[in-house]
């Protein structure tokens, strides 16, 4: 999927991959976020704070430089909208992956469940096995809000070259080279998660896919092909 190449363009794809997540499940009143880089290198267009993912048209959507100061955008809102106190999630995260064009965090509660019992995530079914290749980190430093740089490049540290990150009672994280990506990774996360939880709690797993098929159903079941072809369903159920 190609990426924006103004900002008006970013603007519109956060503000669209918002009410996807919103329409899959991620929505938590008005807190989470998702970020686009800004095509012309200035920072990141995340929604505004104060509304839910589901309430965000391009008019609700900032531009916020590196340093967490609102750019632009926000037309839509009184005094131009506040910037989210977790904005180095993204600026950091951003800054520290150049393959990576877009990032959110969501506070999935089924991947809360999950990170709390300290167990790998095991490849039981196609949705897994797209987290093989870099394996799935956990982050360390807080579960409290990630609210300074210093905890936005721990951050960024502990995701590494992963595709996602759990961040244990507080939520996930979740990156990709687009809009498909980043928010086909939060889908597939939580669906993940929550097929192990009702696997565990039948007394299993006891099996799963080992990791050299895994490497090959990546390949064969997640090209960028049905990556885009999922995105492309939950923006029509946004749009219904």
């Amino acid at each position: 999927m190609e990426n924006p190449r103004t900002g008006e363009e970013a603007a519109a794809l956060a503000a669209l991959g918002s009410r996807v997540l919103a329409e899959a499940g991620h929505g938590d009143m008005v807190w989470g976020h998702l970020a686009v880089r800004d095509p012309e290198g200035r920072g990141v267009w995340m929604k505004a704070s104060g509304w839910g993912l589901e309430e965000i048209g391009p008019g609700r959507v900032l531009l916020v430089s590196w340093d967490g100061e609102r750019l632009a955008g926000g037309e839509e809102l009184d005094g131009g909208g506040r910037v989210h106190l977790e904005y180095p999630i993204h600026t950091e995260v951003i800054r520290a992956r150049p393959d990576v064009h877009v990032s959110l965090h969501t506070h999935s509660g089924t991947v809360n469940a999950f990170s709390s019992l300290g167990e790998p995530l095991r490849p039981l079914s196609h949705d897994a096995v797209v987290f093989t290749e870099h394996g799935l980190p956990s982050f360390g430093a807080t579960a409290g809000l990630v609210r300074s740089g210093e905890l936005g490049r721990a951050l960024a540290s502990d995701l590494g070259a992963a595709r996602a990150c759990l961040m244990p009672q507080h939520g996930l994280l979740t990156v990709g080279r687009d809009i498909a990506h980043a928010v086909m990774y939060a889908v597939l996360l939580e669906r993940a998660c929550g097929l192990q939880l009702k696997a565990r709690a039948a007394g299993g797993p006891r099996h799963w896919t080992d990791r050299e098929e895994s490497l090959e159903k990546d390949a064969t079941v997640w090209p960028p092909s049905q990556i885009e072809a999922g995105w492309r369903y939950w923006v029509r159920r946004t749009q219904r």
